[in-house]
Order: C-alpha cells, then structure tokens, then sequence
C-alpha cells in the first residue's frame, strides 16, 4: 500500500529537525536546502511506496528491486551523505572515497541524529546514532580522515550530549 502522507510526515519532520540543528552549528543554507530532493518525483514516490515508519524506504525497495533509485538519486544530491564523496583517483584507475569538507560532515551529524529520533520516537538513546555507525560505517567508502571525524563527533555526542556537540561543531566544522 502507497503511503503519501505518512511519508510526507515522515521526511517533513526529519527535514524540520535536521534544519534546527543546522541551525544550531551555524549552517544556515544547509539547513534550509537539506533533502529537498525527497520532495521530488523520483524519491518521494518510492518513499510513500515503500514506507513503513520504521527506517528508511530505501531498505524496503532494495529488498524489492535489488537496488534502490531514490537512494542513488539522493546520495547523489545530497553532500551530507559520505557515498556523495567518491571520485576516479586517475593513478590507480579506481574510485576512491575523498575528504568531505567539515561543514557537510556537521550535517551529516545533524541528518544521522534527527533520523535516528525519527525513527526509535520515544525509545530513542544517543546511543542509538553511534550505533548505527558502527553496523554500518565499516561498509561505507568513507576516506580515513573523515571516518576517524566521524568517530570523534559520535563519541564526544554520546559522551557530552547534543548541547555540547552542536556548539563544538558550530566552532570547529563550518568551514
């Protein structure tokens, strides 16, 4: 069953908290610009297709499809995302993971924290976002810079509390 308006729900909710939090680090175009892309055709249609209120669509049209559209549509718009940041190192003829600048790393924070609350509503715990990281950031193709940044940012998130973390990264990571 196709579910439009829980999904518009769903993704205005996420879009509105990450823009808070945005908001919070200094990184006011982010958070107004993060996942407008959801709202167009491609992804917004398989999101309500694939919905379950649970996690992301895009693990319902994969098991599916094989693959999911509105995830390589999104990843691909979307800087926040690490999967955004792969290039041809033109020595080795391969793609490699790149350094992300610092400010899209804060939103990416900001994006894995609003969904993890999105998504766990009331039994929500810090924990739950570095979790996740670690179940799957060893499969990202992320540069070892940015996977160590991102360590940081979760260990200092879930040690500190969000208050602290946001004020950290307005400081240190919109450049």
């Amino acid at each position: 069953m196709i579910h439009p308006i829980k999904h518009f729900m769903t993704i205005t909710k996420h879009r509105h908290m990450v823009m808070h939090y945005c908001f919070k680090c200094g990184l006011y175009k982010q958070g107004l610009l993060h996942d407008l892309s959801k709202y167009g055709f491609t992804e917004f249609w398989s999101g309500a297709k694939y919905y379950s209120g649970k996690f992301s669509p895009h693990h319902n049209e994969r098991k599916d499809r094989g693959y999911s559209l509105a995830w390589m549509h999104h990843k691909g718009r979307n800087k926040h995302h690490v999967e955004y940041w792969t290039d041809v190192n033109i020595e080795k003829k391969q793609y490699e993971p790149v350094i992300i600048p610092n400010r899209y790393i804060a939103e990416s924070m900001c994006d894995r924290i609003a969904a993890s609350k999105v998504y766990n509503k009331k039994n929500f715990k810090p924990e739950d976002v570095r979790d996740y990281f670690q179940k799957e950031g060893p499969h990202l193709p992320m540069h070892p810079e940015v996977r160590k940044k991102f360590e940081f940012l979760l260990d200092y998130y879930v040690d500190n509390g969000e208050k602290a973390l946001f004020k950290y990264m307005k400081k240190n990571m919109r450049k």
